[in-house]
This record gives structure tokens, C-alpha cells and sequence, in this order.
């Protein structure tokens, strides 16, 4: 099937094609008629499968149909973060160039002046997280009345991240009379629920099994130590030669406290989180893609929308709580018909939480055995020296067997050059595994 069977204007399939597009998506091919004949829809479709043009596409066709009477926005897509919100506005403008429409998006992090001057401008697509939009409209900066579609993108995040309310009051500031369209990664019952509401008679799509992963990513799990999975980490990322990987934590500080670490292993690293500024995600983001930074650590929010081509790797460092997030994080890697791993370093607290997340996938996840890995101590008054001791108390909280286990390098490494890819002190003798890496004690074994 071609693009031109789905009954697009020549204009988008232009832009289409410019993007190097040239056969639709299994999303894409049960989702554009289904939008272009103006009913609801409720679309469960794994990320990196297209989705984002599955219904912008349709929304700009329908657009055209009547001529803008205002400035008021006529299609609204709700997403639950700034990433996402940008990555989809950037979509709308580029298959919209050829068609004359006008994008604006909205998001928190970042002065809302500037969002207020677009809005006044006038927009015939607008994006928006929900906080930034409900304060334009407290500000009356925005007028909802003439949305003819909605879009809830990533309901299923937006359900986690506690939006429900927020999604109640836009609802409430929309036209009754719109088409409304659904999409989510995950079908949980919450998500059914959440479409009877404000769905009406819907056509389904459903182009993955539920709460199916990309098939196509190689999912494995390592059992380590909390305290040596930072080590595990430097190695894989090290001895595999991965010049690309996307690291999962749980927390803003845990984020952090891993790019540091990193670092002091030689490995460029960048975290990014909800605490950073708009500014800094832009960069740290553009950097990563651009192969300037090997690692970024990020957290589950900041990571959601993501759309890095070609991602190989996606390191699970800390298992989210909510199994279904595994789905969503490990889908950052495998988009677009690509492949891709997925590491998840488990931890013996994690095993209820492996647990959940096999259940969920009706399937388990093989273990691997442990590299022989070195187990390296931070430099004395580096950054990541103070990311350590702020960790001991965790580390040495339990007691017990792991405090046998905890063994450093005393020896730096030998001169002798300078890796090629992370610019780290390389030793000048020793197998591959140890090439770029102070010598020291290694290990193996699980927990």
C-alpha cells in the first residue's frame, strides 16, 4: 500500500514524500480513513510505529476543508510533556507546509509571553501540555470554542501522571460537537474507562498485541548488586563499544547522581529531568542525537516522546514501579521497523517489580550471566566522589553480604593514549575488556 491509496491531498503526500515516506504504517494505513471520515477513534499502538502522522496527517486533510474564520484554534492534541508536545508540533508544521497551516504549541518550563503572542497570531493546530494550557486559559490567552478535533495523545501517561482532573476541566472549555481521537501505547481498563467518557461510538485500531513490546527489541535482564550496577553499566556501555544509550532512573537525583558517575568513568553523559530547564533537555537531547554524549540519563517523564531514530540501546538502570511503563521505555528503542536492546539491571528489592513487569508481558524475561566487570572508585573530590557518599548510606544501610562484595581499584591505568570514542585514559596491555579502563579488582557473580 502507497500513501496515495489513503485519499491524502497531493500536498501532504509532497511533504510526505520529502520526509522519505513511502509506505504507511499499520497505524497509519487503519487510522487516516478512519480520521478523514470524521469518526472518533481509539488507537492502542506501540511507540515508534508512526502514530504522530497517523493523525496529524488526517487533521490537516480535514483542516482544509474549511477555511480559517479566526484565530482561534480548530484542533487541539493534548500530550503529557513538553518533548512530546514539540516533537508533534515540529510534525504538524512540516506536513503542513505545503497546505498554508498554522502550528503553535504551549508547554510549561518556558516563558508563556512568547506562547501568548503565537496564540494572538492565531493557529490552526495547537499543542499543549495541560498545566501550560489551563493557565492560558485562566489568562483568557486561549479560546477552545472552535476546536472541531481533539487529539489525547499518550492517555495512558496522562492517566499515570495524575491529568485526569486537568483533562476534565479542558474537556469542559471544548465545543460539544468535535471529533475526538484517542491514542495509547497501553490498554489498560482505566484507559477504556477513560474513552467511554468522552468517545462517541469510536472505531478501534489496534495494531500490537496489548501491552505487546516492539518485537523487534532484544530484551535481557542482569541480577546485580544495587551498589555495582553503576560499574556493570560502564562496562557494558564500554566493552560493547555502544556509542548510543538511553538509561532509565527513577528519580530527578538519581539522574543525576548517574551522569556523574559516568562521567568519572570516561563515559560523556547528560541527564535530563523535570528539574532542567527547557534550555538544558534541548541541549542535552540534541547532543545525544548528534553522538556528542554517549549516555543520557533520564527519568520516566522527561523520556516520554522521545523520538531518537535509530536508538540501539535502552538501559532499564532502576525498574519503573508501574510495569506498564516498561513498555514505554524500552519502545524508545525498535521505532519505525528498526531494532534495538533493552537492559534492565534488577537488584534483589526489584524482583516484585521483574515480577509485575512479566506478567504484563505474559512472558519472561531472559537473565543473563554477569560480565566480569571492574569495580572502579571515583576520584577523590570529584562530582562524582560526592555522588558516591551520597549513596553510602544506602549501600552500607543493609549490612550484611554485599559489604564483602564492595571492592575498588587502588592502581590508576597505565599512559598510554586516549579512547577514540569517550576520550578516556586507554592501558596499554591487558584483554579487550580492560582496554580504557584503570585496572582494578573485577567481579562477577549475581546480586
Amino acid at each position: 500500500m502507497s500513501f496515495e491509496v489513503l485519499g491524502l491531498k497531493p500536498e501532504l503526500l509532497r511533504a510526505v514524500a520529502e520526509k522519505g515516506y513511502t509506505t504507511p504504517s499499520p497505524i497509519q494505513s487503519q487510522a487516516i480513513p478512519a480520521v478523514l471520515s470524521g469518526r472518533d477513534l481509539i488507537a492502542g499502538a506501540q511507540t515508534g510505529t508512526g502514530k504522530t502522522a497517523a493523525f496529524v496527517l488526517p487533521i490537516l486533510q480535514r483542516l482544509t476543508a474549511t477555511p480559517q474564520a479566526g484565530r482561534a484554534p480548530r484542533a487541539l492534541v493534548l500530550t503529557p510533556t513538553r518533548e512530546l508536545a514539540a516533537q508533534v508540533a515540529e510534525s504538524a508544521r512540516s506536513y503542513g507546509k505545503y497546505i498554508g497551516s498554522r502550528t503553535s504549541v504551549v508547554f510549561g518550563g518556558v516563558s508563556i509571553n512568547p506562547q501568548i503572542d503565537s496564540l494572538r497570531a492565531g493557529c490552526d493546530v495547537l499543542v499543549a501540555t495541560p498545566g501550560r494550557l489551563l493557565d492560558l486559559a485562566e489568562q483568557r490567552a486561549v479560546d477552545l470554542r472552535s476546536v472541531q478535533c481533539f487529539v489525547l495523545d499518550e492517555a495512558d501517561r496522562m492517566l499515570d501522571m495524575g491529568f485526569i482532573h486537568a483533562l476534565r476541566r479542558i474537556l469542559k472549555l471544548l465545543p460539544a460537537q468535535r471529533q475526538n481521537l484517542m491514542f495509547s501505547a497501553t490498554y489498560s481498563e482505566d484507559i477504556r474507562e477513560l474513552a467511554k467518557r468522552f468517545l462517541r461510538d469510536p472505531v478501534t485500531v489496534e495494531v500490537a498485541a496489548r501491552n505487546a513490546t516492539a518485537d523487534r527489541v532484544e530484551q535481557t535482564v542482569y541480577r546485580v548488586s544495587k551498589e555495582h550496577k553503576r560499574h556493570l553499566l560502564a562496562h557494558l556501555i564500554d566493552s560493547g563499544n555502544w556509542h548510543q544509550v538511553l538509561v532509565f532512573t527513577r528519580t530527578k537525583h538519581g539522574a543525576n547522581r548517574l551522569a556523574q558517575q559516568l562521567e568519572s568513568s570516561g563515559i560523556r553523559s547528560a541527564a535530563i529531568h523535570g528539574n532542567k530547564s527547557q534550555g538544558a533537555r534541548v541541549r542535552a537531547l540534541a547532543d545525544f542525537k548528534d553522538n556528542k554524549v554517549v549516555a543520557l540519563v533520564a527519568t520516566e517523564v522527561a523520556a516520554r516522546g522521545l523520538d531518537i531514530k535509530e536508538l540501539p540501546h535502552v538501559v532499564n538502570y532502576e525498574l519503573p514501579n508501574v510495569p506498564e511503563d516498561y513498555v514505554h521505555r524500552i519502545g524508545r528503542t525498535a521505532r519505525a521497523g528498526g531494532t534495538g536492546s533493552a537492559v534492565s539491571l534488577v537488584s534483589p528489592d526489584e524482583t516484585s517489580l521483574l515480577r509485575d513487569i512479566e506478567r504484563v508481558l505474559r512472558r519472561s524475561i531472559p537473565v543473563a550471566a554477569l560480565p566480569a566487570y571492574p569495580v572502579i572508585a571515583s576520584p577523590p573530590g570529584s562530582a562524582a566522589a560526592a555522588a558516591d557518599r551520597a549513596d553510602r548510606p544506602f549501600r552500607q544501610g543493609g549490612g550484611g553480604r554485599h559489604d564483602s562484595q564492595r571492592q575498588h581499584a587502588s592502581r590508576p591505568s597505565q599512559a598510554g593514549g586516549h579512547h577514540p570514542r569517550h576520550g578516556r585514559p586507554s592501558s596499554g596491555g591487558g584483554n579487550s575488556q580492560d582496554r580504557g579502563r584503570p585496572s582494578g579488582q573485577r567481579r562477577t557473580g549475581s546480586y
